[in-house]
């Protein structure tokens, strides 16, 4: 499989970056057609593989599409999840090349959803067609539901799931959007946090004011908004959200030897970020921080004049966004609530205060001696030399949760992606390497389980 690997390589990136010229930004109304375009390119691609019953599926938002071939007899069924929308590009200064414009450099390839989730749903694909190529046939049944609504939460694929469960039936459901712990150090995650996001809107005056007219003596939306987020947390770094911590379980000694596994060297990641220090919540270690930990953290505010130069006003409106990553039985929807009536609570004299909700997503965990996702390490280690460790990750992929939940299989996130790798960030970009060797990964995953 390696030598045809190599053999395709070449035509493989060609296609990968045909993929990744499609601007399919799902957050984005004015790049529904590029989304549209998306869906369709994955459905020819999975045409060329062999599969059958290829569908785009229409939804109130971006396409569905799903394909199958079952024609493996007693053999396991695994569903491939992934997602062909990618995060919008902003800013677009820091971009060394055209983010929709992919280059391949240093043997990796650049673009937006170079490694979220384009290139590793990629893999999947190609993995597909060479075992087809090598067999006429597929060592177990195969089922494909890729979304173009992963990065805004996948709101239509979860009803898509609880309403199609046999069309979806599998023995596991396996997902490629994670990464490695490090470059050469495999990784299948075992818990993601669960998500929440929201928007927090002030209002005071009718219009913004002259700040020589009426300075020091009418409320300042932009004062007050700065009021209300620092409100949100305490000095020592916890959140100052009355009954936030609800449901966050004990962090036990096994839990934290287990979380002690996993190589960190946090030095050299202040170094690699450009940082004097790291900041969070004392008495827990980065890995604990950032993996078991539920956060509450504002992700932008805007609020009077943005122009350049100086504009002298009293801003009458401001906003800020807001997001935080769950754990334990944390409930997404209880937790906004709790928040929403944080930030009425401490809405400043003469402002108004309003809260809109974007994305909620519930935690998930999973067992790490399950066969499938144990014969997934065993592919890592037949490819890489290394076996794949378990770590928890601090991210989000809410449907995972619905998967495990709804179709009651095992969930094994078999990423290939690197923490290097700038996803959702400027010039994001793909191991050419992993790419390589995750087809080598899954062809061997899937042989081992027939």
């Amino acid at each position: 499989m390696k030598e045809s690997i190599e053999l395709h390589k070449e035509s493989f990136l060609e296609e990968l970056q045909e993929f990744l010229q499609i601007p399919s930004i799902s957050a984005v109304p004015d790049h529904k057609s590029d989304v549209d375009k998306g869906s369709k390119w994955v459905a020819t691609a999975l045409e060329k593989t062999g599969m059958e019953n290829i569908e785009v599926i229409e939804t109130d938002g971006h396409p569905l599409v799903y394909a199958d071939w079952l024609h493996a007899e007693g053999q396991p069924t695994i569903l491939i999840y992934g997602h062909y929308d990618v995060q919008p590009a902003d800013p677009l200064d820091l971009w060394e090349t055209p983010p929709f414009d992919p280059v391949i450099r240093d043997n990796k390839i650049y673009a937006r959803g170079a490694t979220d989730d384009k290139g590793q749903l990629f893999i999947h694909i190609k993995a597909i067609e060479l075992l087809m190529k090598e067999n006429g046939k597929l060592p177990v049944n195969v089922k494909f539901c890729i979304e173009g609504e992963e990065e805004i939460a996948s709101p239509h694929l979860v009803p898509f799931i609880q309403e199609h469960t046999e069309k979806l039936a599998a023995d596991a459901v396996v997902i490629s959007d994670t990464s490695f712990i490090k470059e050469g150090l495999p990784a299948i995650c075992t818990s993601l946090r669960g998500a929440l996001a929201m928007e927090v809107n002030v209002k005071t005056a009718n219009t913004d004011l002259h700040s020589g007219v009426y300075g020091g003596g009418v409320p300042n939306a932009v004062h007050s908004l700065l009021r209300i987020l620092d409100s949100l947390h305490n000095e020592d770094g916890t959140i100052a959200v009355e009954g936030f911590y609800e449901g966050v379980p004990e962090v036990t000694n096994e839990l934290r030897e287990e979380i002690a596994q996993i190589p960190s060297d946090e030095e050299a990641m202040k170094n690699h970020l450009g940082l004097t220090a790291l900041f969070g919540e004392k008495g827990f270690t980065f890995k604990e921080q950032t993996g078991i930990r539920p956060t509450l953290e504002i992700n932008g505010i805007s609020g009077g004049y943005q122009g350049d130069g100086i504009k002298t006003i009293i801003p009458s409106e401001a906003s800020g966004k807001i997001s935080c990553r769950l754990v334990g039985h944390q409930d997404p929807q209880h937790i906004y609530e709790l928040i929403e009536k944080h930030l009425h609570d401490q809405q400043p004299a003469g402002a108004s205060v309003s809260v809109k909700q974007f994305i909620k997503a519930k935690p998930v965990s999973l067992d790490s001696q399950n066969p499938m996702i144990q014969k997934a390490a065993d592919a890592y280690e037949e490819v890489y030399g290394v076996r794949a460790l378990f770590p928890k990750e601090g991210g989000s992929i809410p449907i995972v949760e619905v998967f495990a939940r709804v179709l009651n299989a095992p969930v094994v996130l078999m990423g290939f992606g690197l923490p290097s790798e700038n996803l959702h960030a400027p010039n994001e970009h793909f191991h050419i390497e992993n790419f390589t060797k995750g087809i080598e990964t899954v062809c061997t995953y899937f042989k081992s389980l027939s």
